[in-house]
């Protein structure tokens, strides 16, 4: 897998109890590590450690998140959940 991912960018777990659900990235600790939250199960005060190769990178990216991460340093769960859900919906899930 050669596309790297990117903050604010929609991933969908493959692994582990989360399985088939979505979620955003909201930090990249390494090549391997990324963080991730859905403002549900998963919030961004305690976001998921996932290796990338767990994850299924989407094509999309939040914007919304994107920008209230530059703001403020962080975004809130009820925008995670407001995107994500958006998101799914467009993808017809």
């Amino acid at each position: 897998m050669d596309a790297r991912p990117e903050i604010g960018q929609f991933v969908k777990v493959l692994r582990g109890k989360d399985e088939e659900s979505y979620a955003v990235i909201i930090a990249i600790i390494d090549e391997r590590f990324v963080l991730i939250a859905d403002g549900d199960k998963r919030k961004f005060d305690s976001p998921k450690k996932k290796n990338v190769l767990h994850l299924q990178l989407q094509p999309a990216i939040s914007q919304e998140v994107v920008s209230s991460l530059q703001e403020s340093g962080r975004v809130t769960n009820a925008k995670l959940r407001y995107v994500i859900q958006k998101f799914a919906y467009a993808k017809g899930e």
